[in-house]
């Protein structure tokens, strides 16, 4: 996996994402040695719209403005 620090990856953004869509290698960007975040390209399948993917996944739907978890403490 390719590396680079985020002020490198900041003047070279565009380039990486080409190359990323060439050789389709992650590469971890860096804050001063210490990794922050991976790049990493898409699956190669043909299903790469994640708008709509949860679609039909929701089973019940009662009280919207209800909390999801009980609070604890």
């Amino acid at each position: 996996m390719k590396s680079m620090a985020a002020t490198e990856f900041k003047a070279k953004c565009l380039r990486v994402i080409k190359q990323m869509k060439t050789d389709r290698e992650p590469v971890t960007i860096t804050n001063r040695g210490q990794p922050v975040a991976v790049l990493s390209p898409l699956p190669p399948d043909g299903d790469q719209n994640l708008v709509g993917a949860l679609r039909g996944s929701v089973l019940s739907f009662e009280d919207p403005f209800s909390p999801a978890a009980s609070p604890t403490g």
